[in-house]
């Protein structure tokens, strides 16, 4: 694996050759690299191969990549190999880790053993003054009674945040001559029972939508109707549906009502772009004074660039090219009045999905 890595990052290698190491029991040189890994103020080794050697009493505290590519089979050595990562260390820039697996070990997440019984339970009532920490146990003070020993807990990281095992690509990793693609991507939520359900981005989405909107025609009628569509955008987002990540799977030229459409009813997606240019090719707005008309095509291609929430808010009529025709009073004194031009707007988004032309 060293090697391998080592011939990905040739050039990195070649400035120093501790870029990547092996570290582990067999290998002394790796094993002599250990302090200068887990300190922060160390410029390398940057990557670190390793099988046992750092799944405890190692304090990692800059660790932003995890590679799980062993099966791992016991709860305490996978919390303690996740435990690698969640340390924070602002001062560094680590306020994040990422987890890559390649063996579905994350599975783990889901085990009712991850998170075990509580090791408390205090009964309070309304009236009770929760701020007070009396009785309260101490994670140094928590015991565990096994076969009539004590054994002291292992005092793992707390594992912060949720969601989806992927944590947020602050940056993107390109290699160069290689092509590199996301083959499945996992959502993690809780169900009403508060266990950890697992499945694929794709398969939630589907599962999600389809709860609320039965039917594609029962989704269309609700998006038709709504005077806003933005809110079923956002009713959607809250309910862990995530319309940036769907954009990687299927396209990032579609337009949430595309994405939905498309993964949970199979309907076929057409890009901004294409609705926009649909909507010119039928000239409805030539009712309209030459102002307006202006204003309105301006918008058609703003929403094929940035897509639906930008021109249902006043605020687009700040920006290029929009604030070329004129000052927002004017713009929307150009359909007559504010009323006017807010009805012009949903004629608008009433065109750009219309299912039938």
């Amino acid at each position: 694996m060293r090697t391998a890595l080592a011939n990905a990052n040739s050039d990195l290698f070649a400035e120093n050759n501790k870029y990547v190491m092996q570290i582990t029991g067999d290998n002394e040189e790796g094993k002599r690299e250990l302090d200068n890994f887990i300190n922060p103020s160390e410029p390398y080794p940057v990557i670190a191969t390793t099988s046992k050697l750092m799944t405890t009493g190692v304090d990692a505290q800059t660790c932003k990549l995890i590679v799980l590519d062993s099966n791992i089979g016991s709860m305490t050595e996978f919390k303690q190999i996740i435990g690698r990562g969640t340390r924070i260390n602002e001062e560094y820039g680590k306020t994040y880790f990422t987890i890559m697996d390649f063996r579905n070990v994350t599975d783990l997440f889901a085990d009712p053993k991850f998170d075990g019984d509580p090791v408390m339970i205090k009964q309070v009532s309304q009236d009770d003054d929760l701020s007070t920490t009396e009785d309260e146990v101490t994670d140094e003070e928590i015991i565990d009674i096994v076969d009539g020993s004590e054994v002291e807990f292992t005092d793992y990281p707390e594992l912060t945040g949720g969601g989806k095992i992927i944590e947020d690509p602050r940056e993107k990793i390109r290699i160069e001559g290689v092509d590199v693609k996301i083959l499945n991507e996992r959502v993690q939520y809780l169900d009403n029972e508060g266990k950890i359900i697992t499945e694929s981005l794709i398969d939630y989405t589907k599962k999600t939508v389809t709860k609320q909107y039965q039917s594609l025609e029962l989704f269309l009628s609700t998006w038709n109707d709504a005077e806003k569509k933005v809110a079923i955008i956002d009713e959607l987002e809250q309910e862990g549906i995530y319309f940036e990540d769907l954009k990687k799977e299927v396209g990032k030229d579609f337009d949430p009502f595309d994405l939905i459409c498309h993964v949970a009813f199979g309907a076929k997606p057409l890009t901004r772009k294409e609705r926009a240019n649909n909507v010119k090719k039928r000239n409805y707005f030539t009712k309209y004074g030459e102002k307006a008309q202006a204003v309105i095509n301006s918008l058609l291609d703003k929403y094929a660039d940035d897509g639906l929430v930008t021109i249902e808010s006043t605020e687009v009529l700040k920006l290029d090219p929009l604030n070329k025709l004129g000052t927002p009073k004017e713009i929307v004194t150009a359909f007559g009045s504010r009323e006017d031009y807010l009805m012009a707007i949903r004629e608008l988004e009433s065109q750009l999905y219309n299912t039938t032309a």
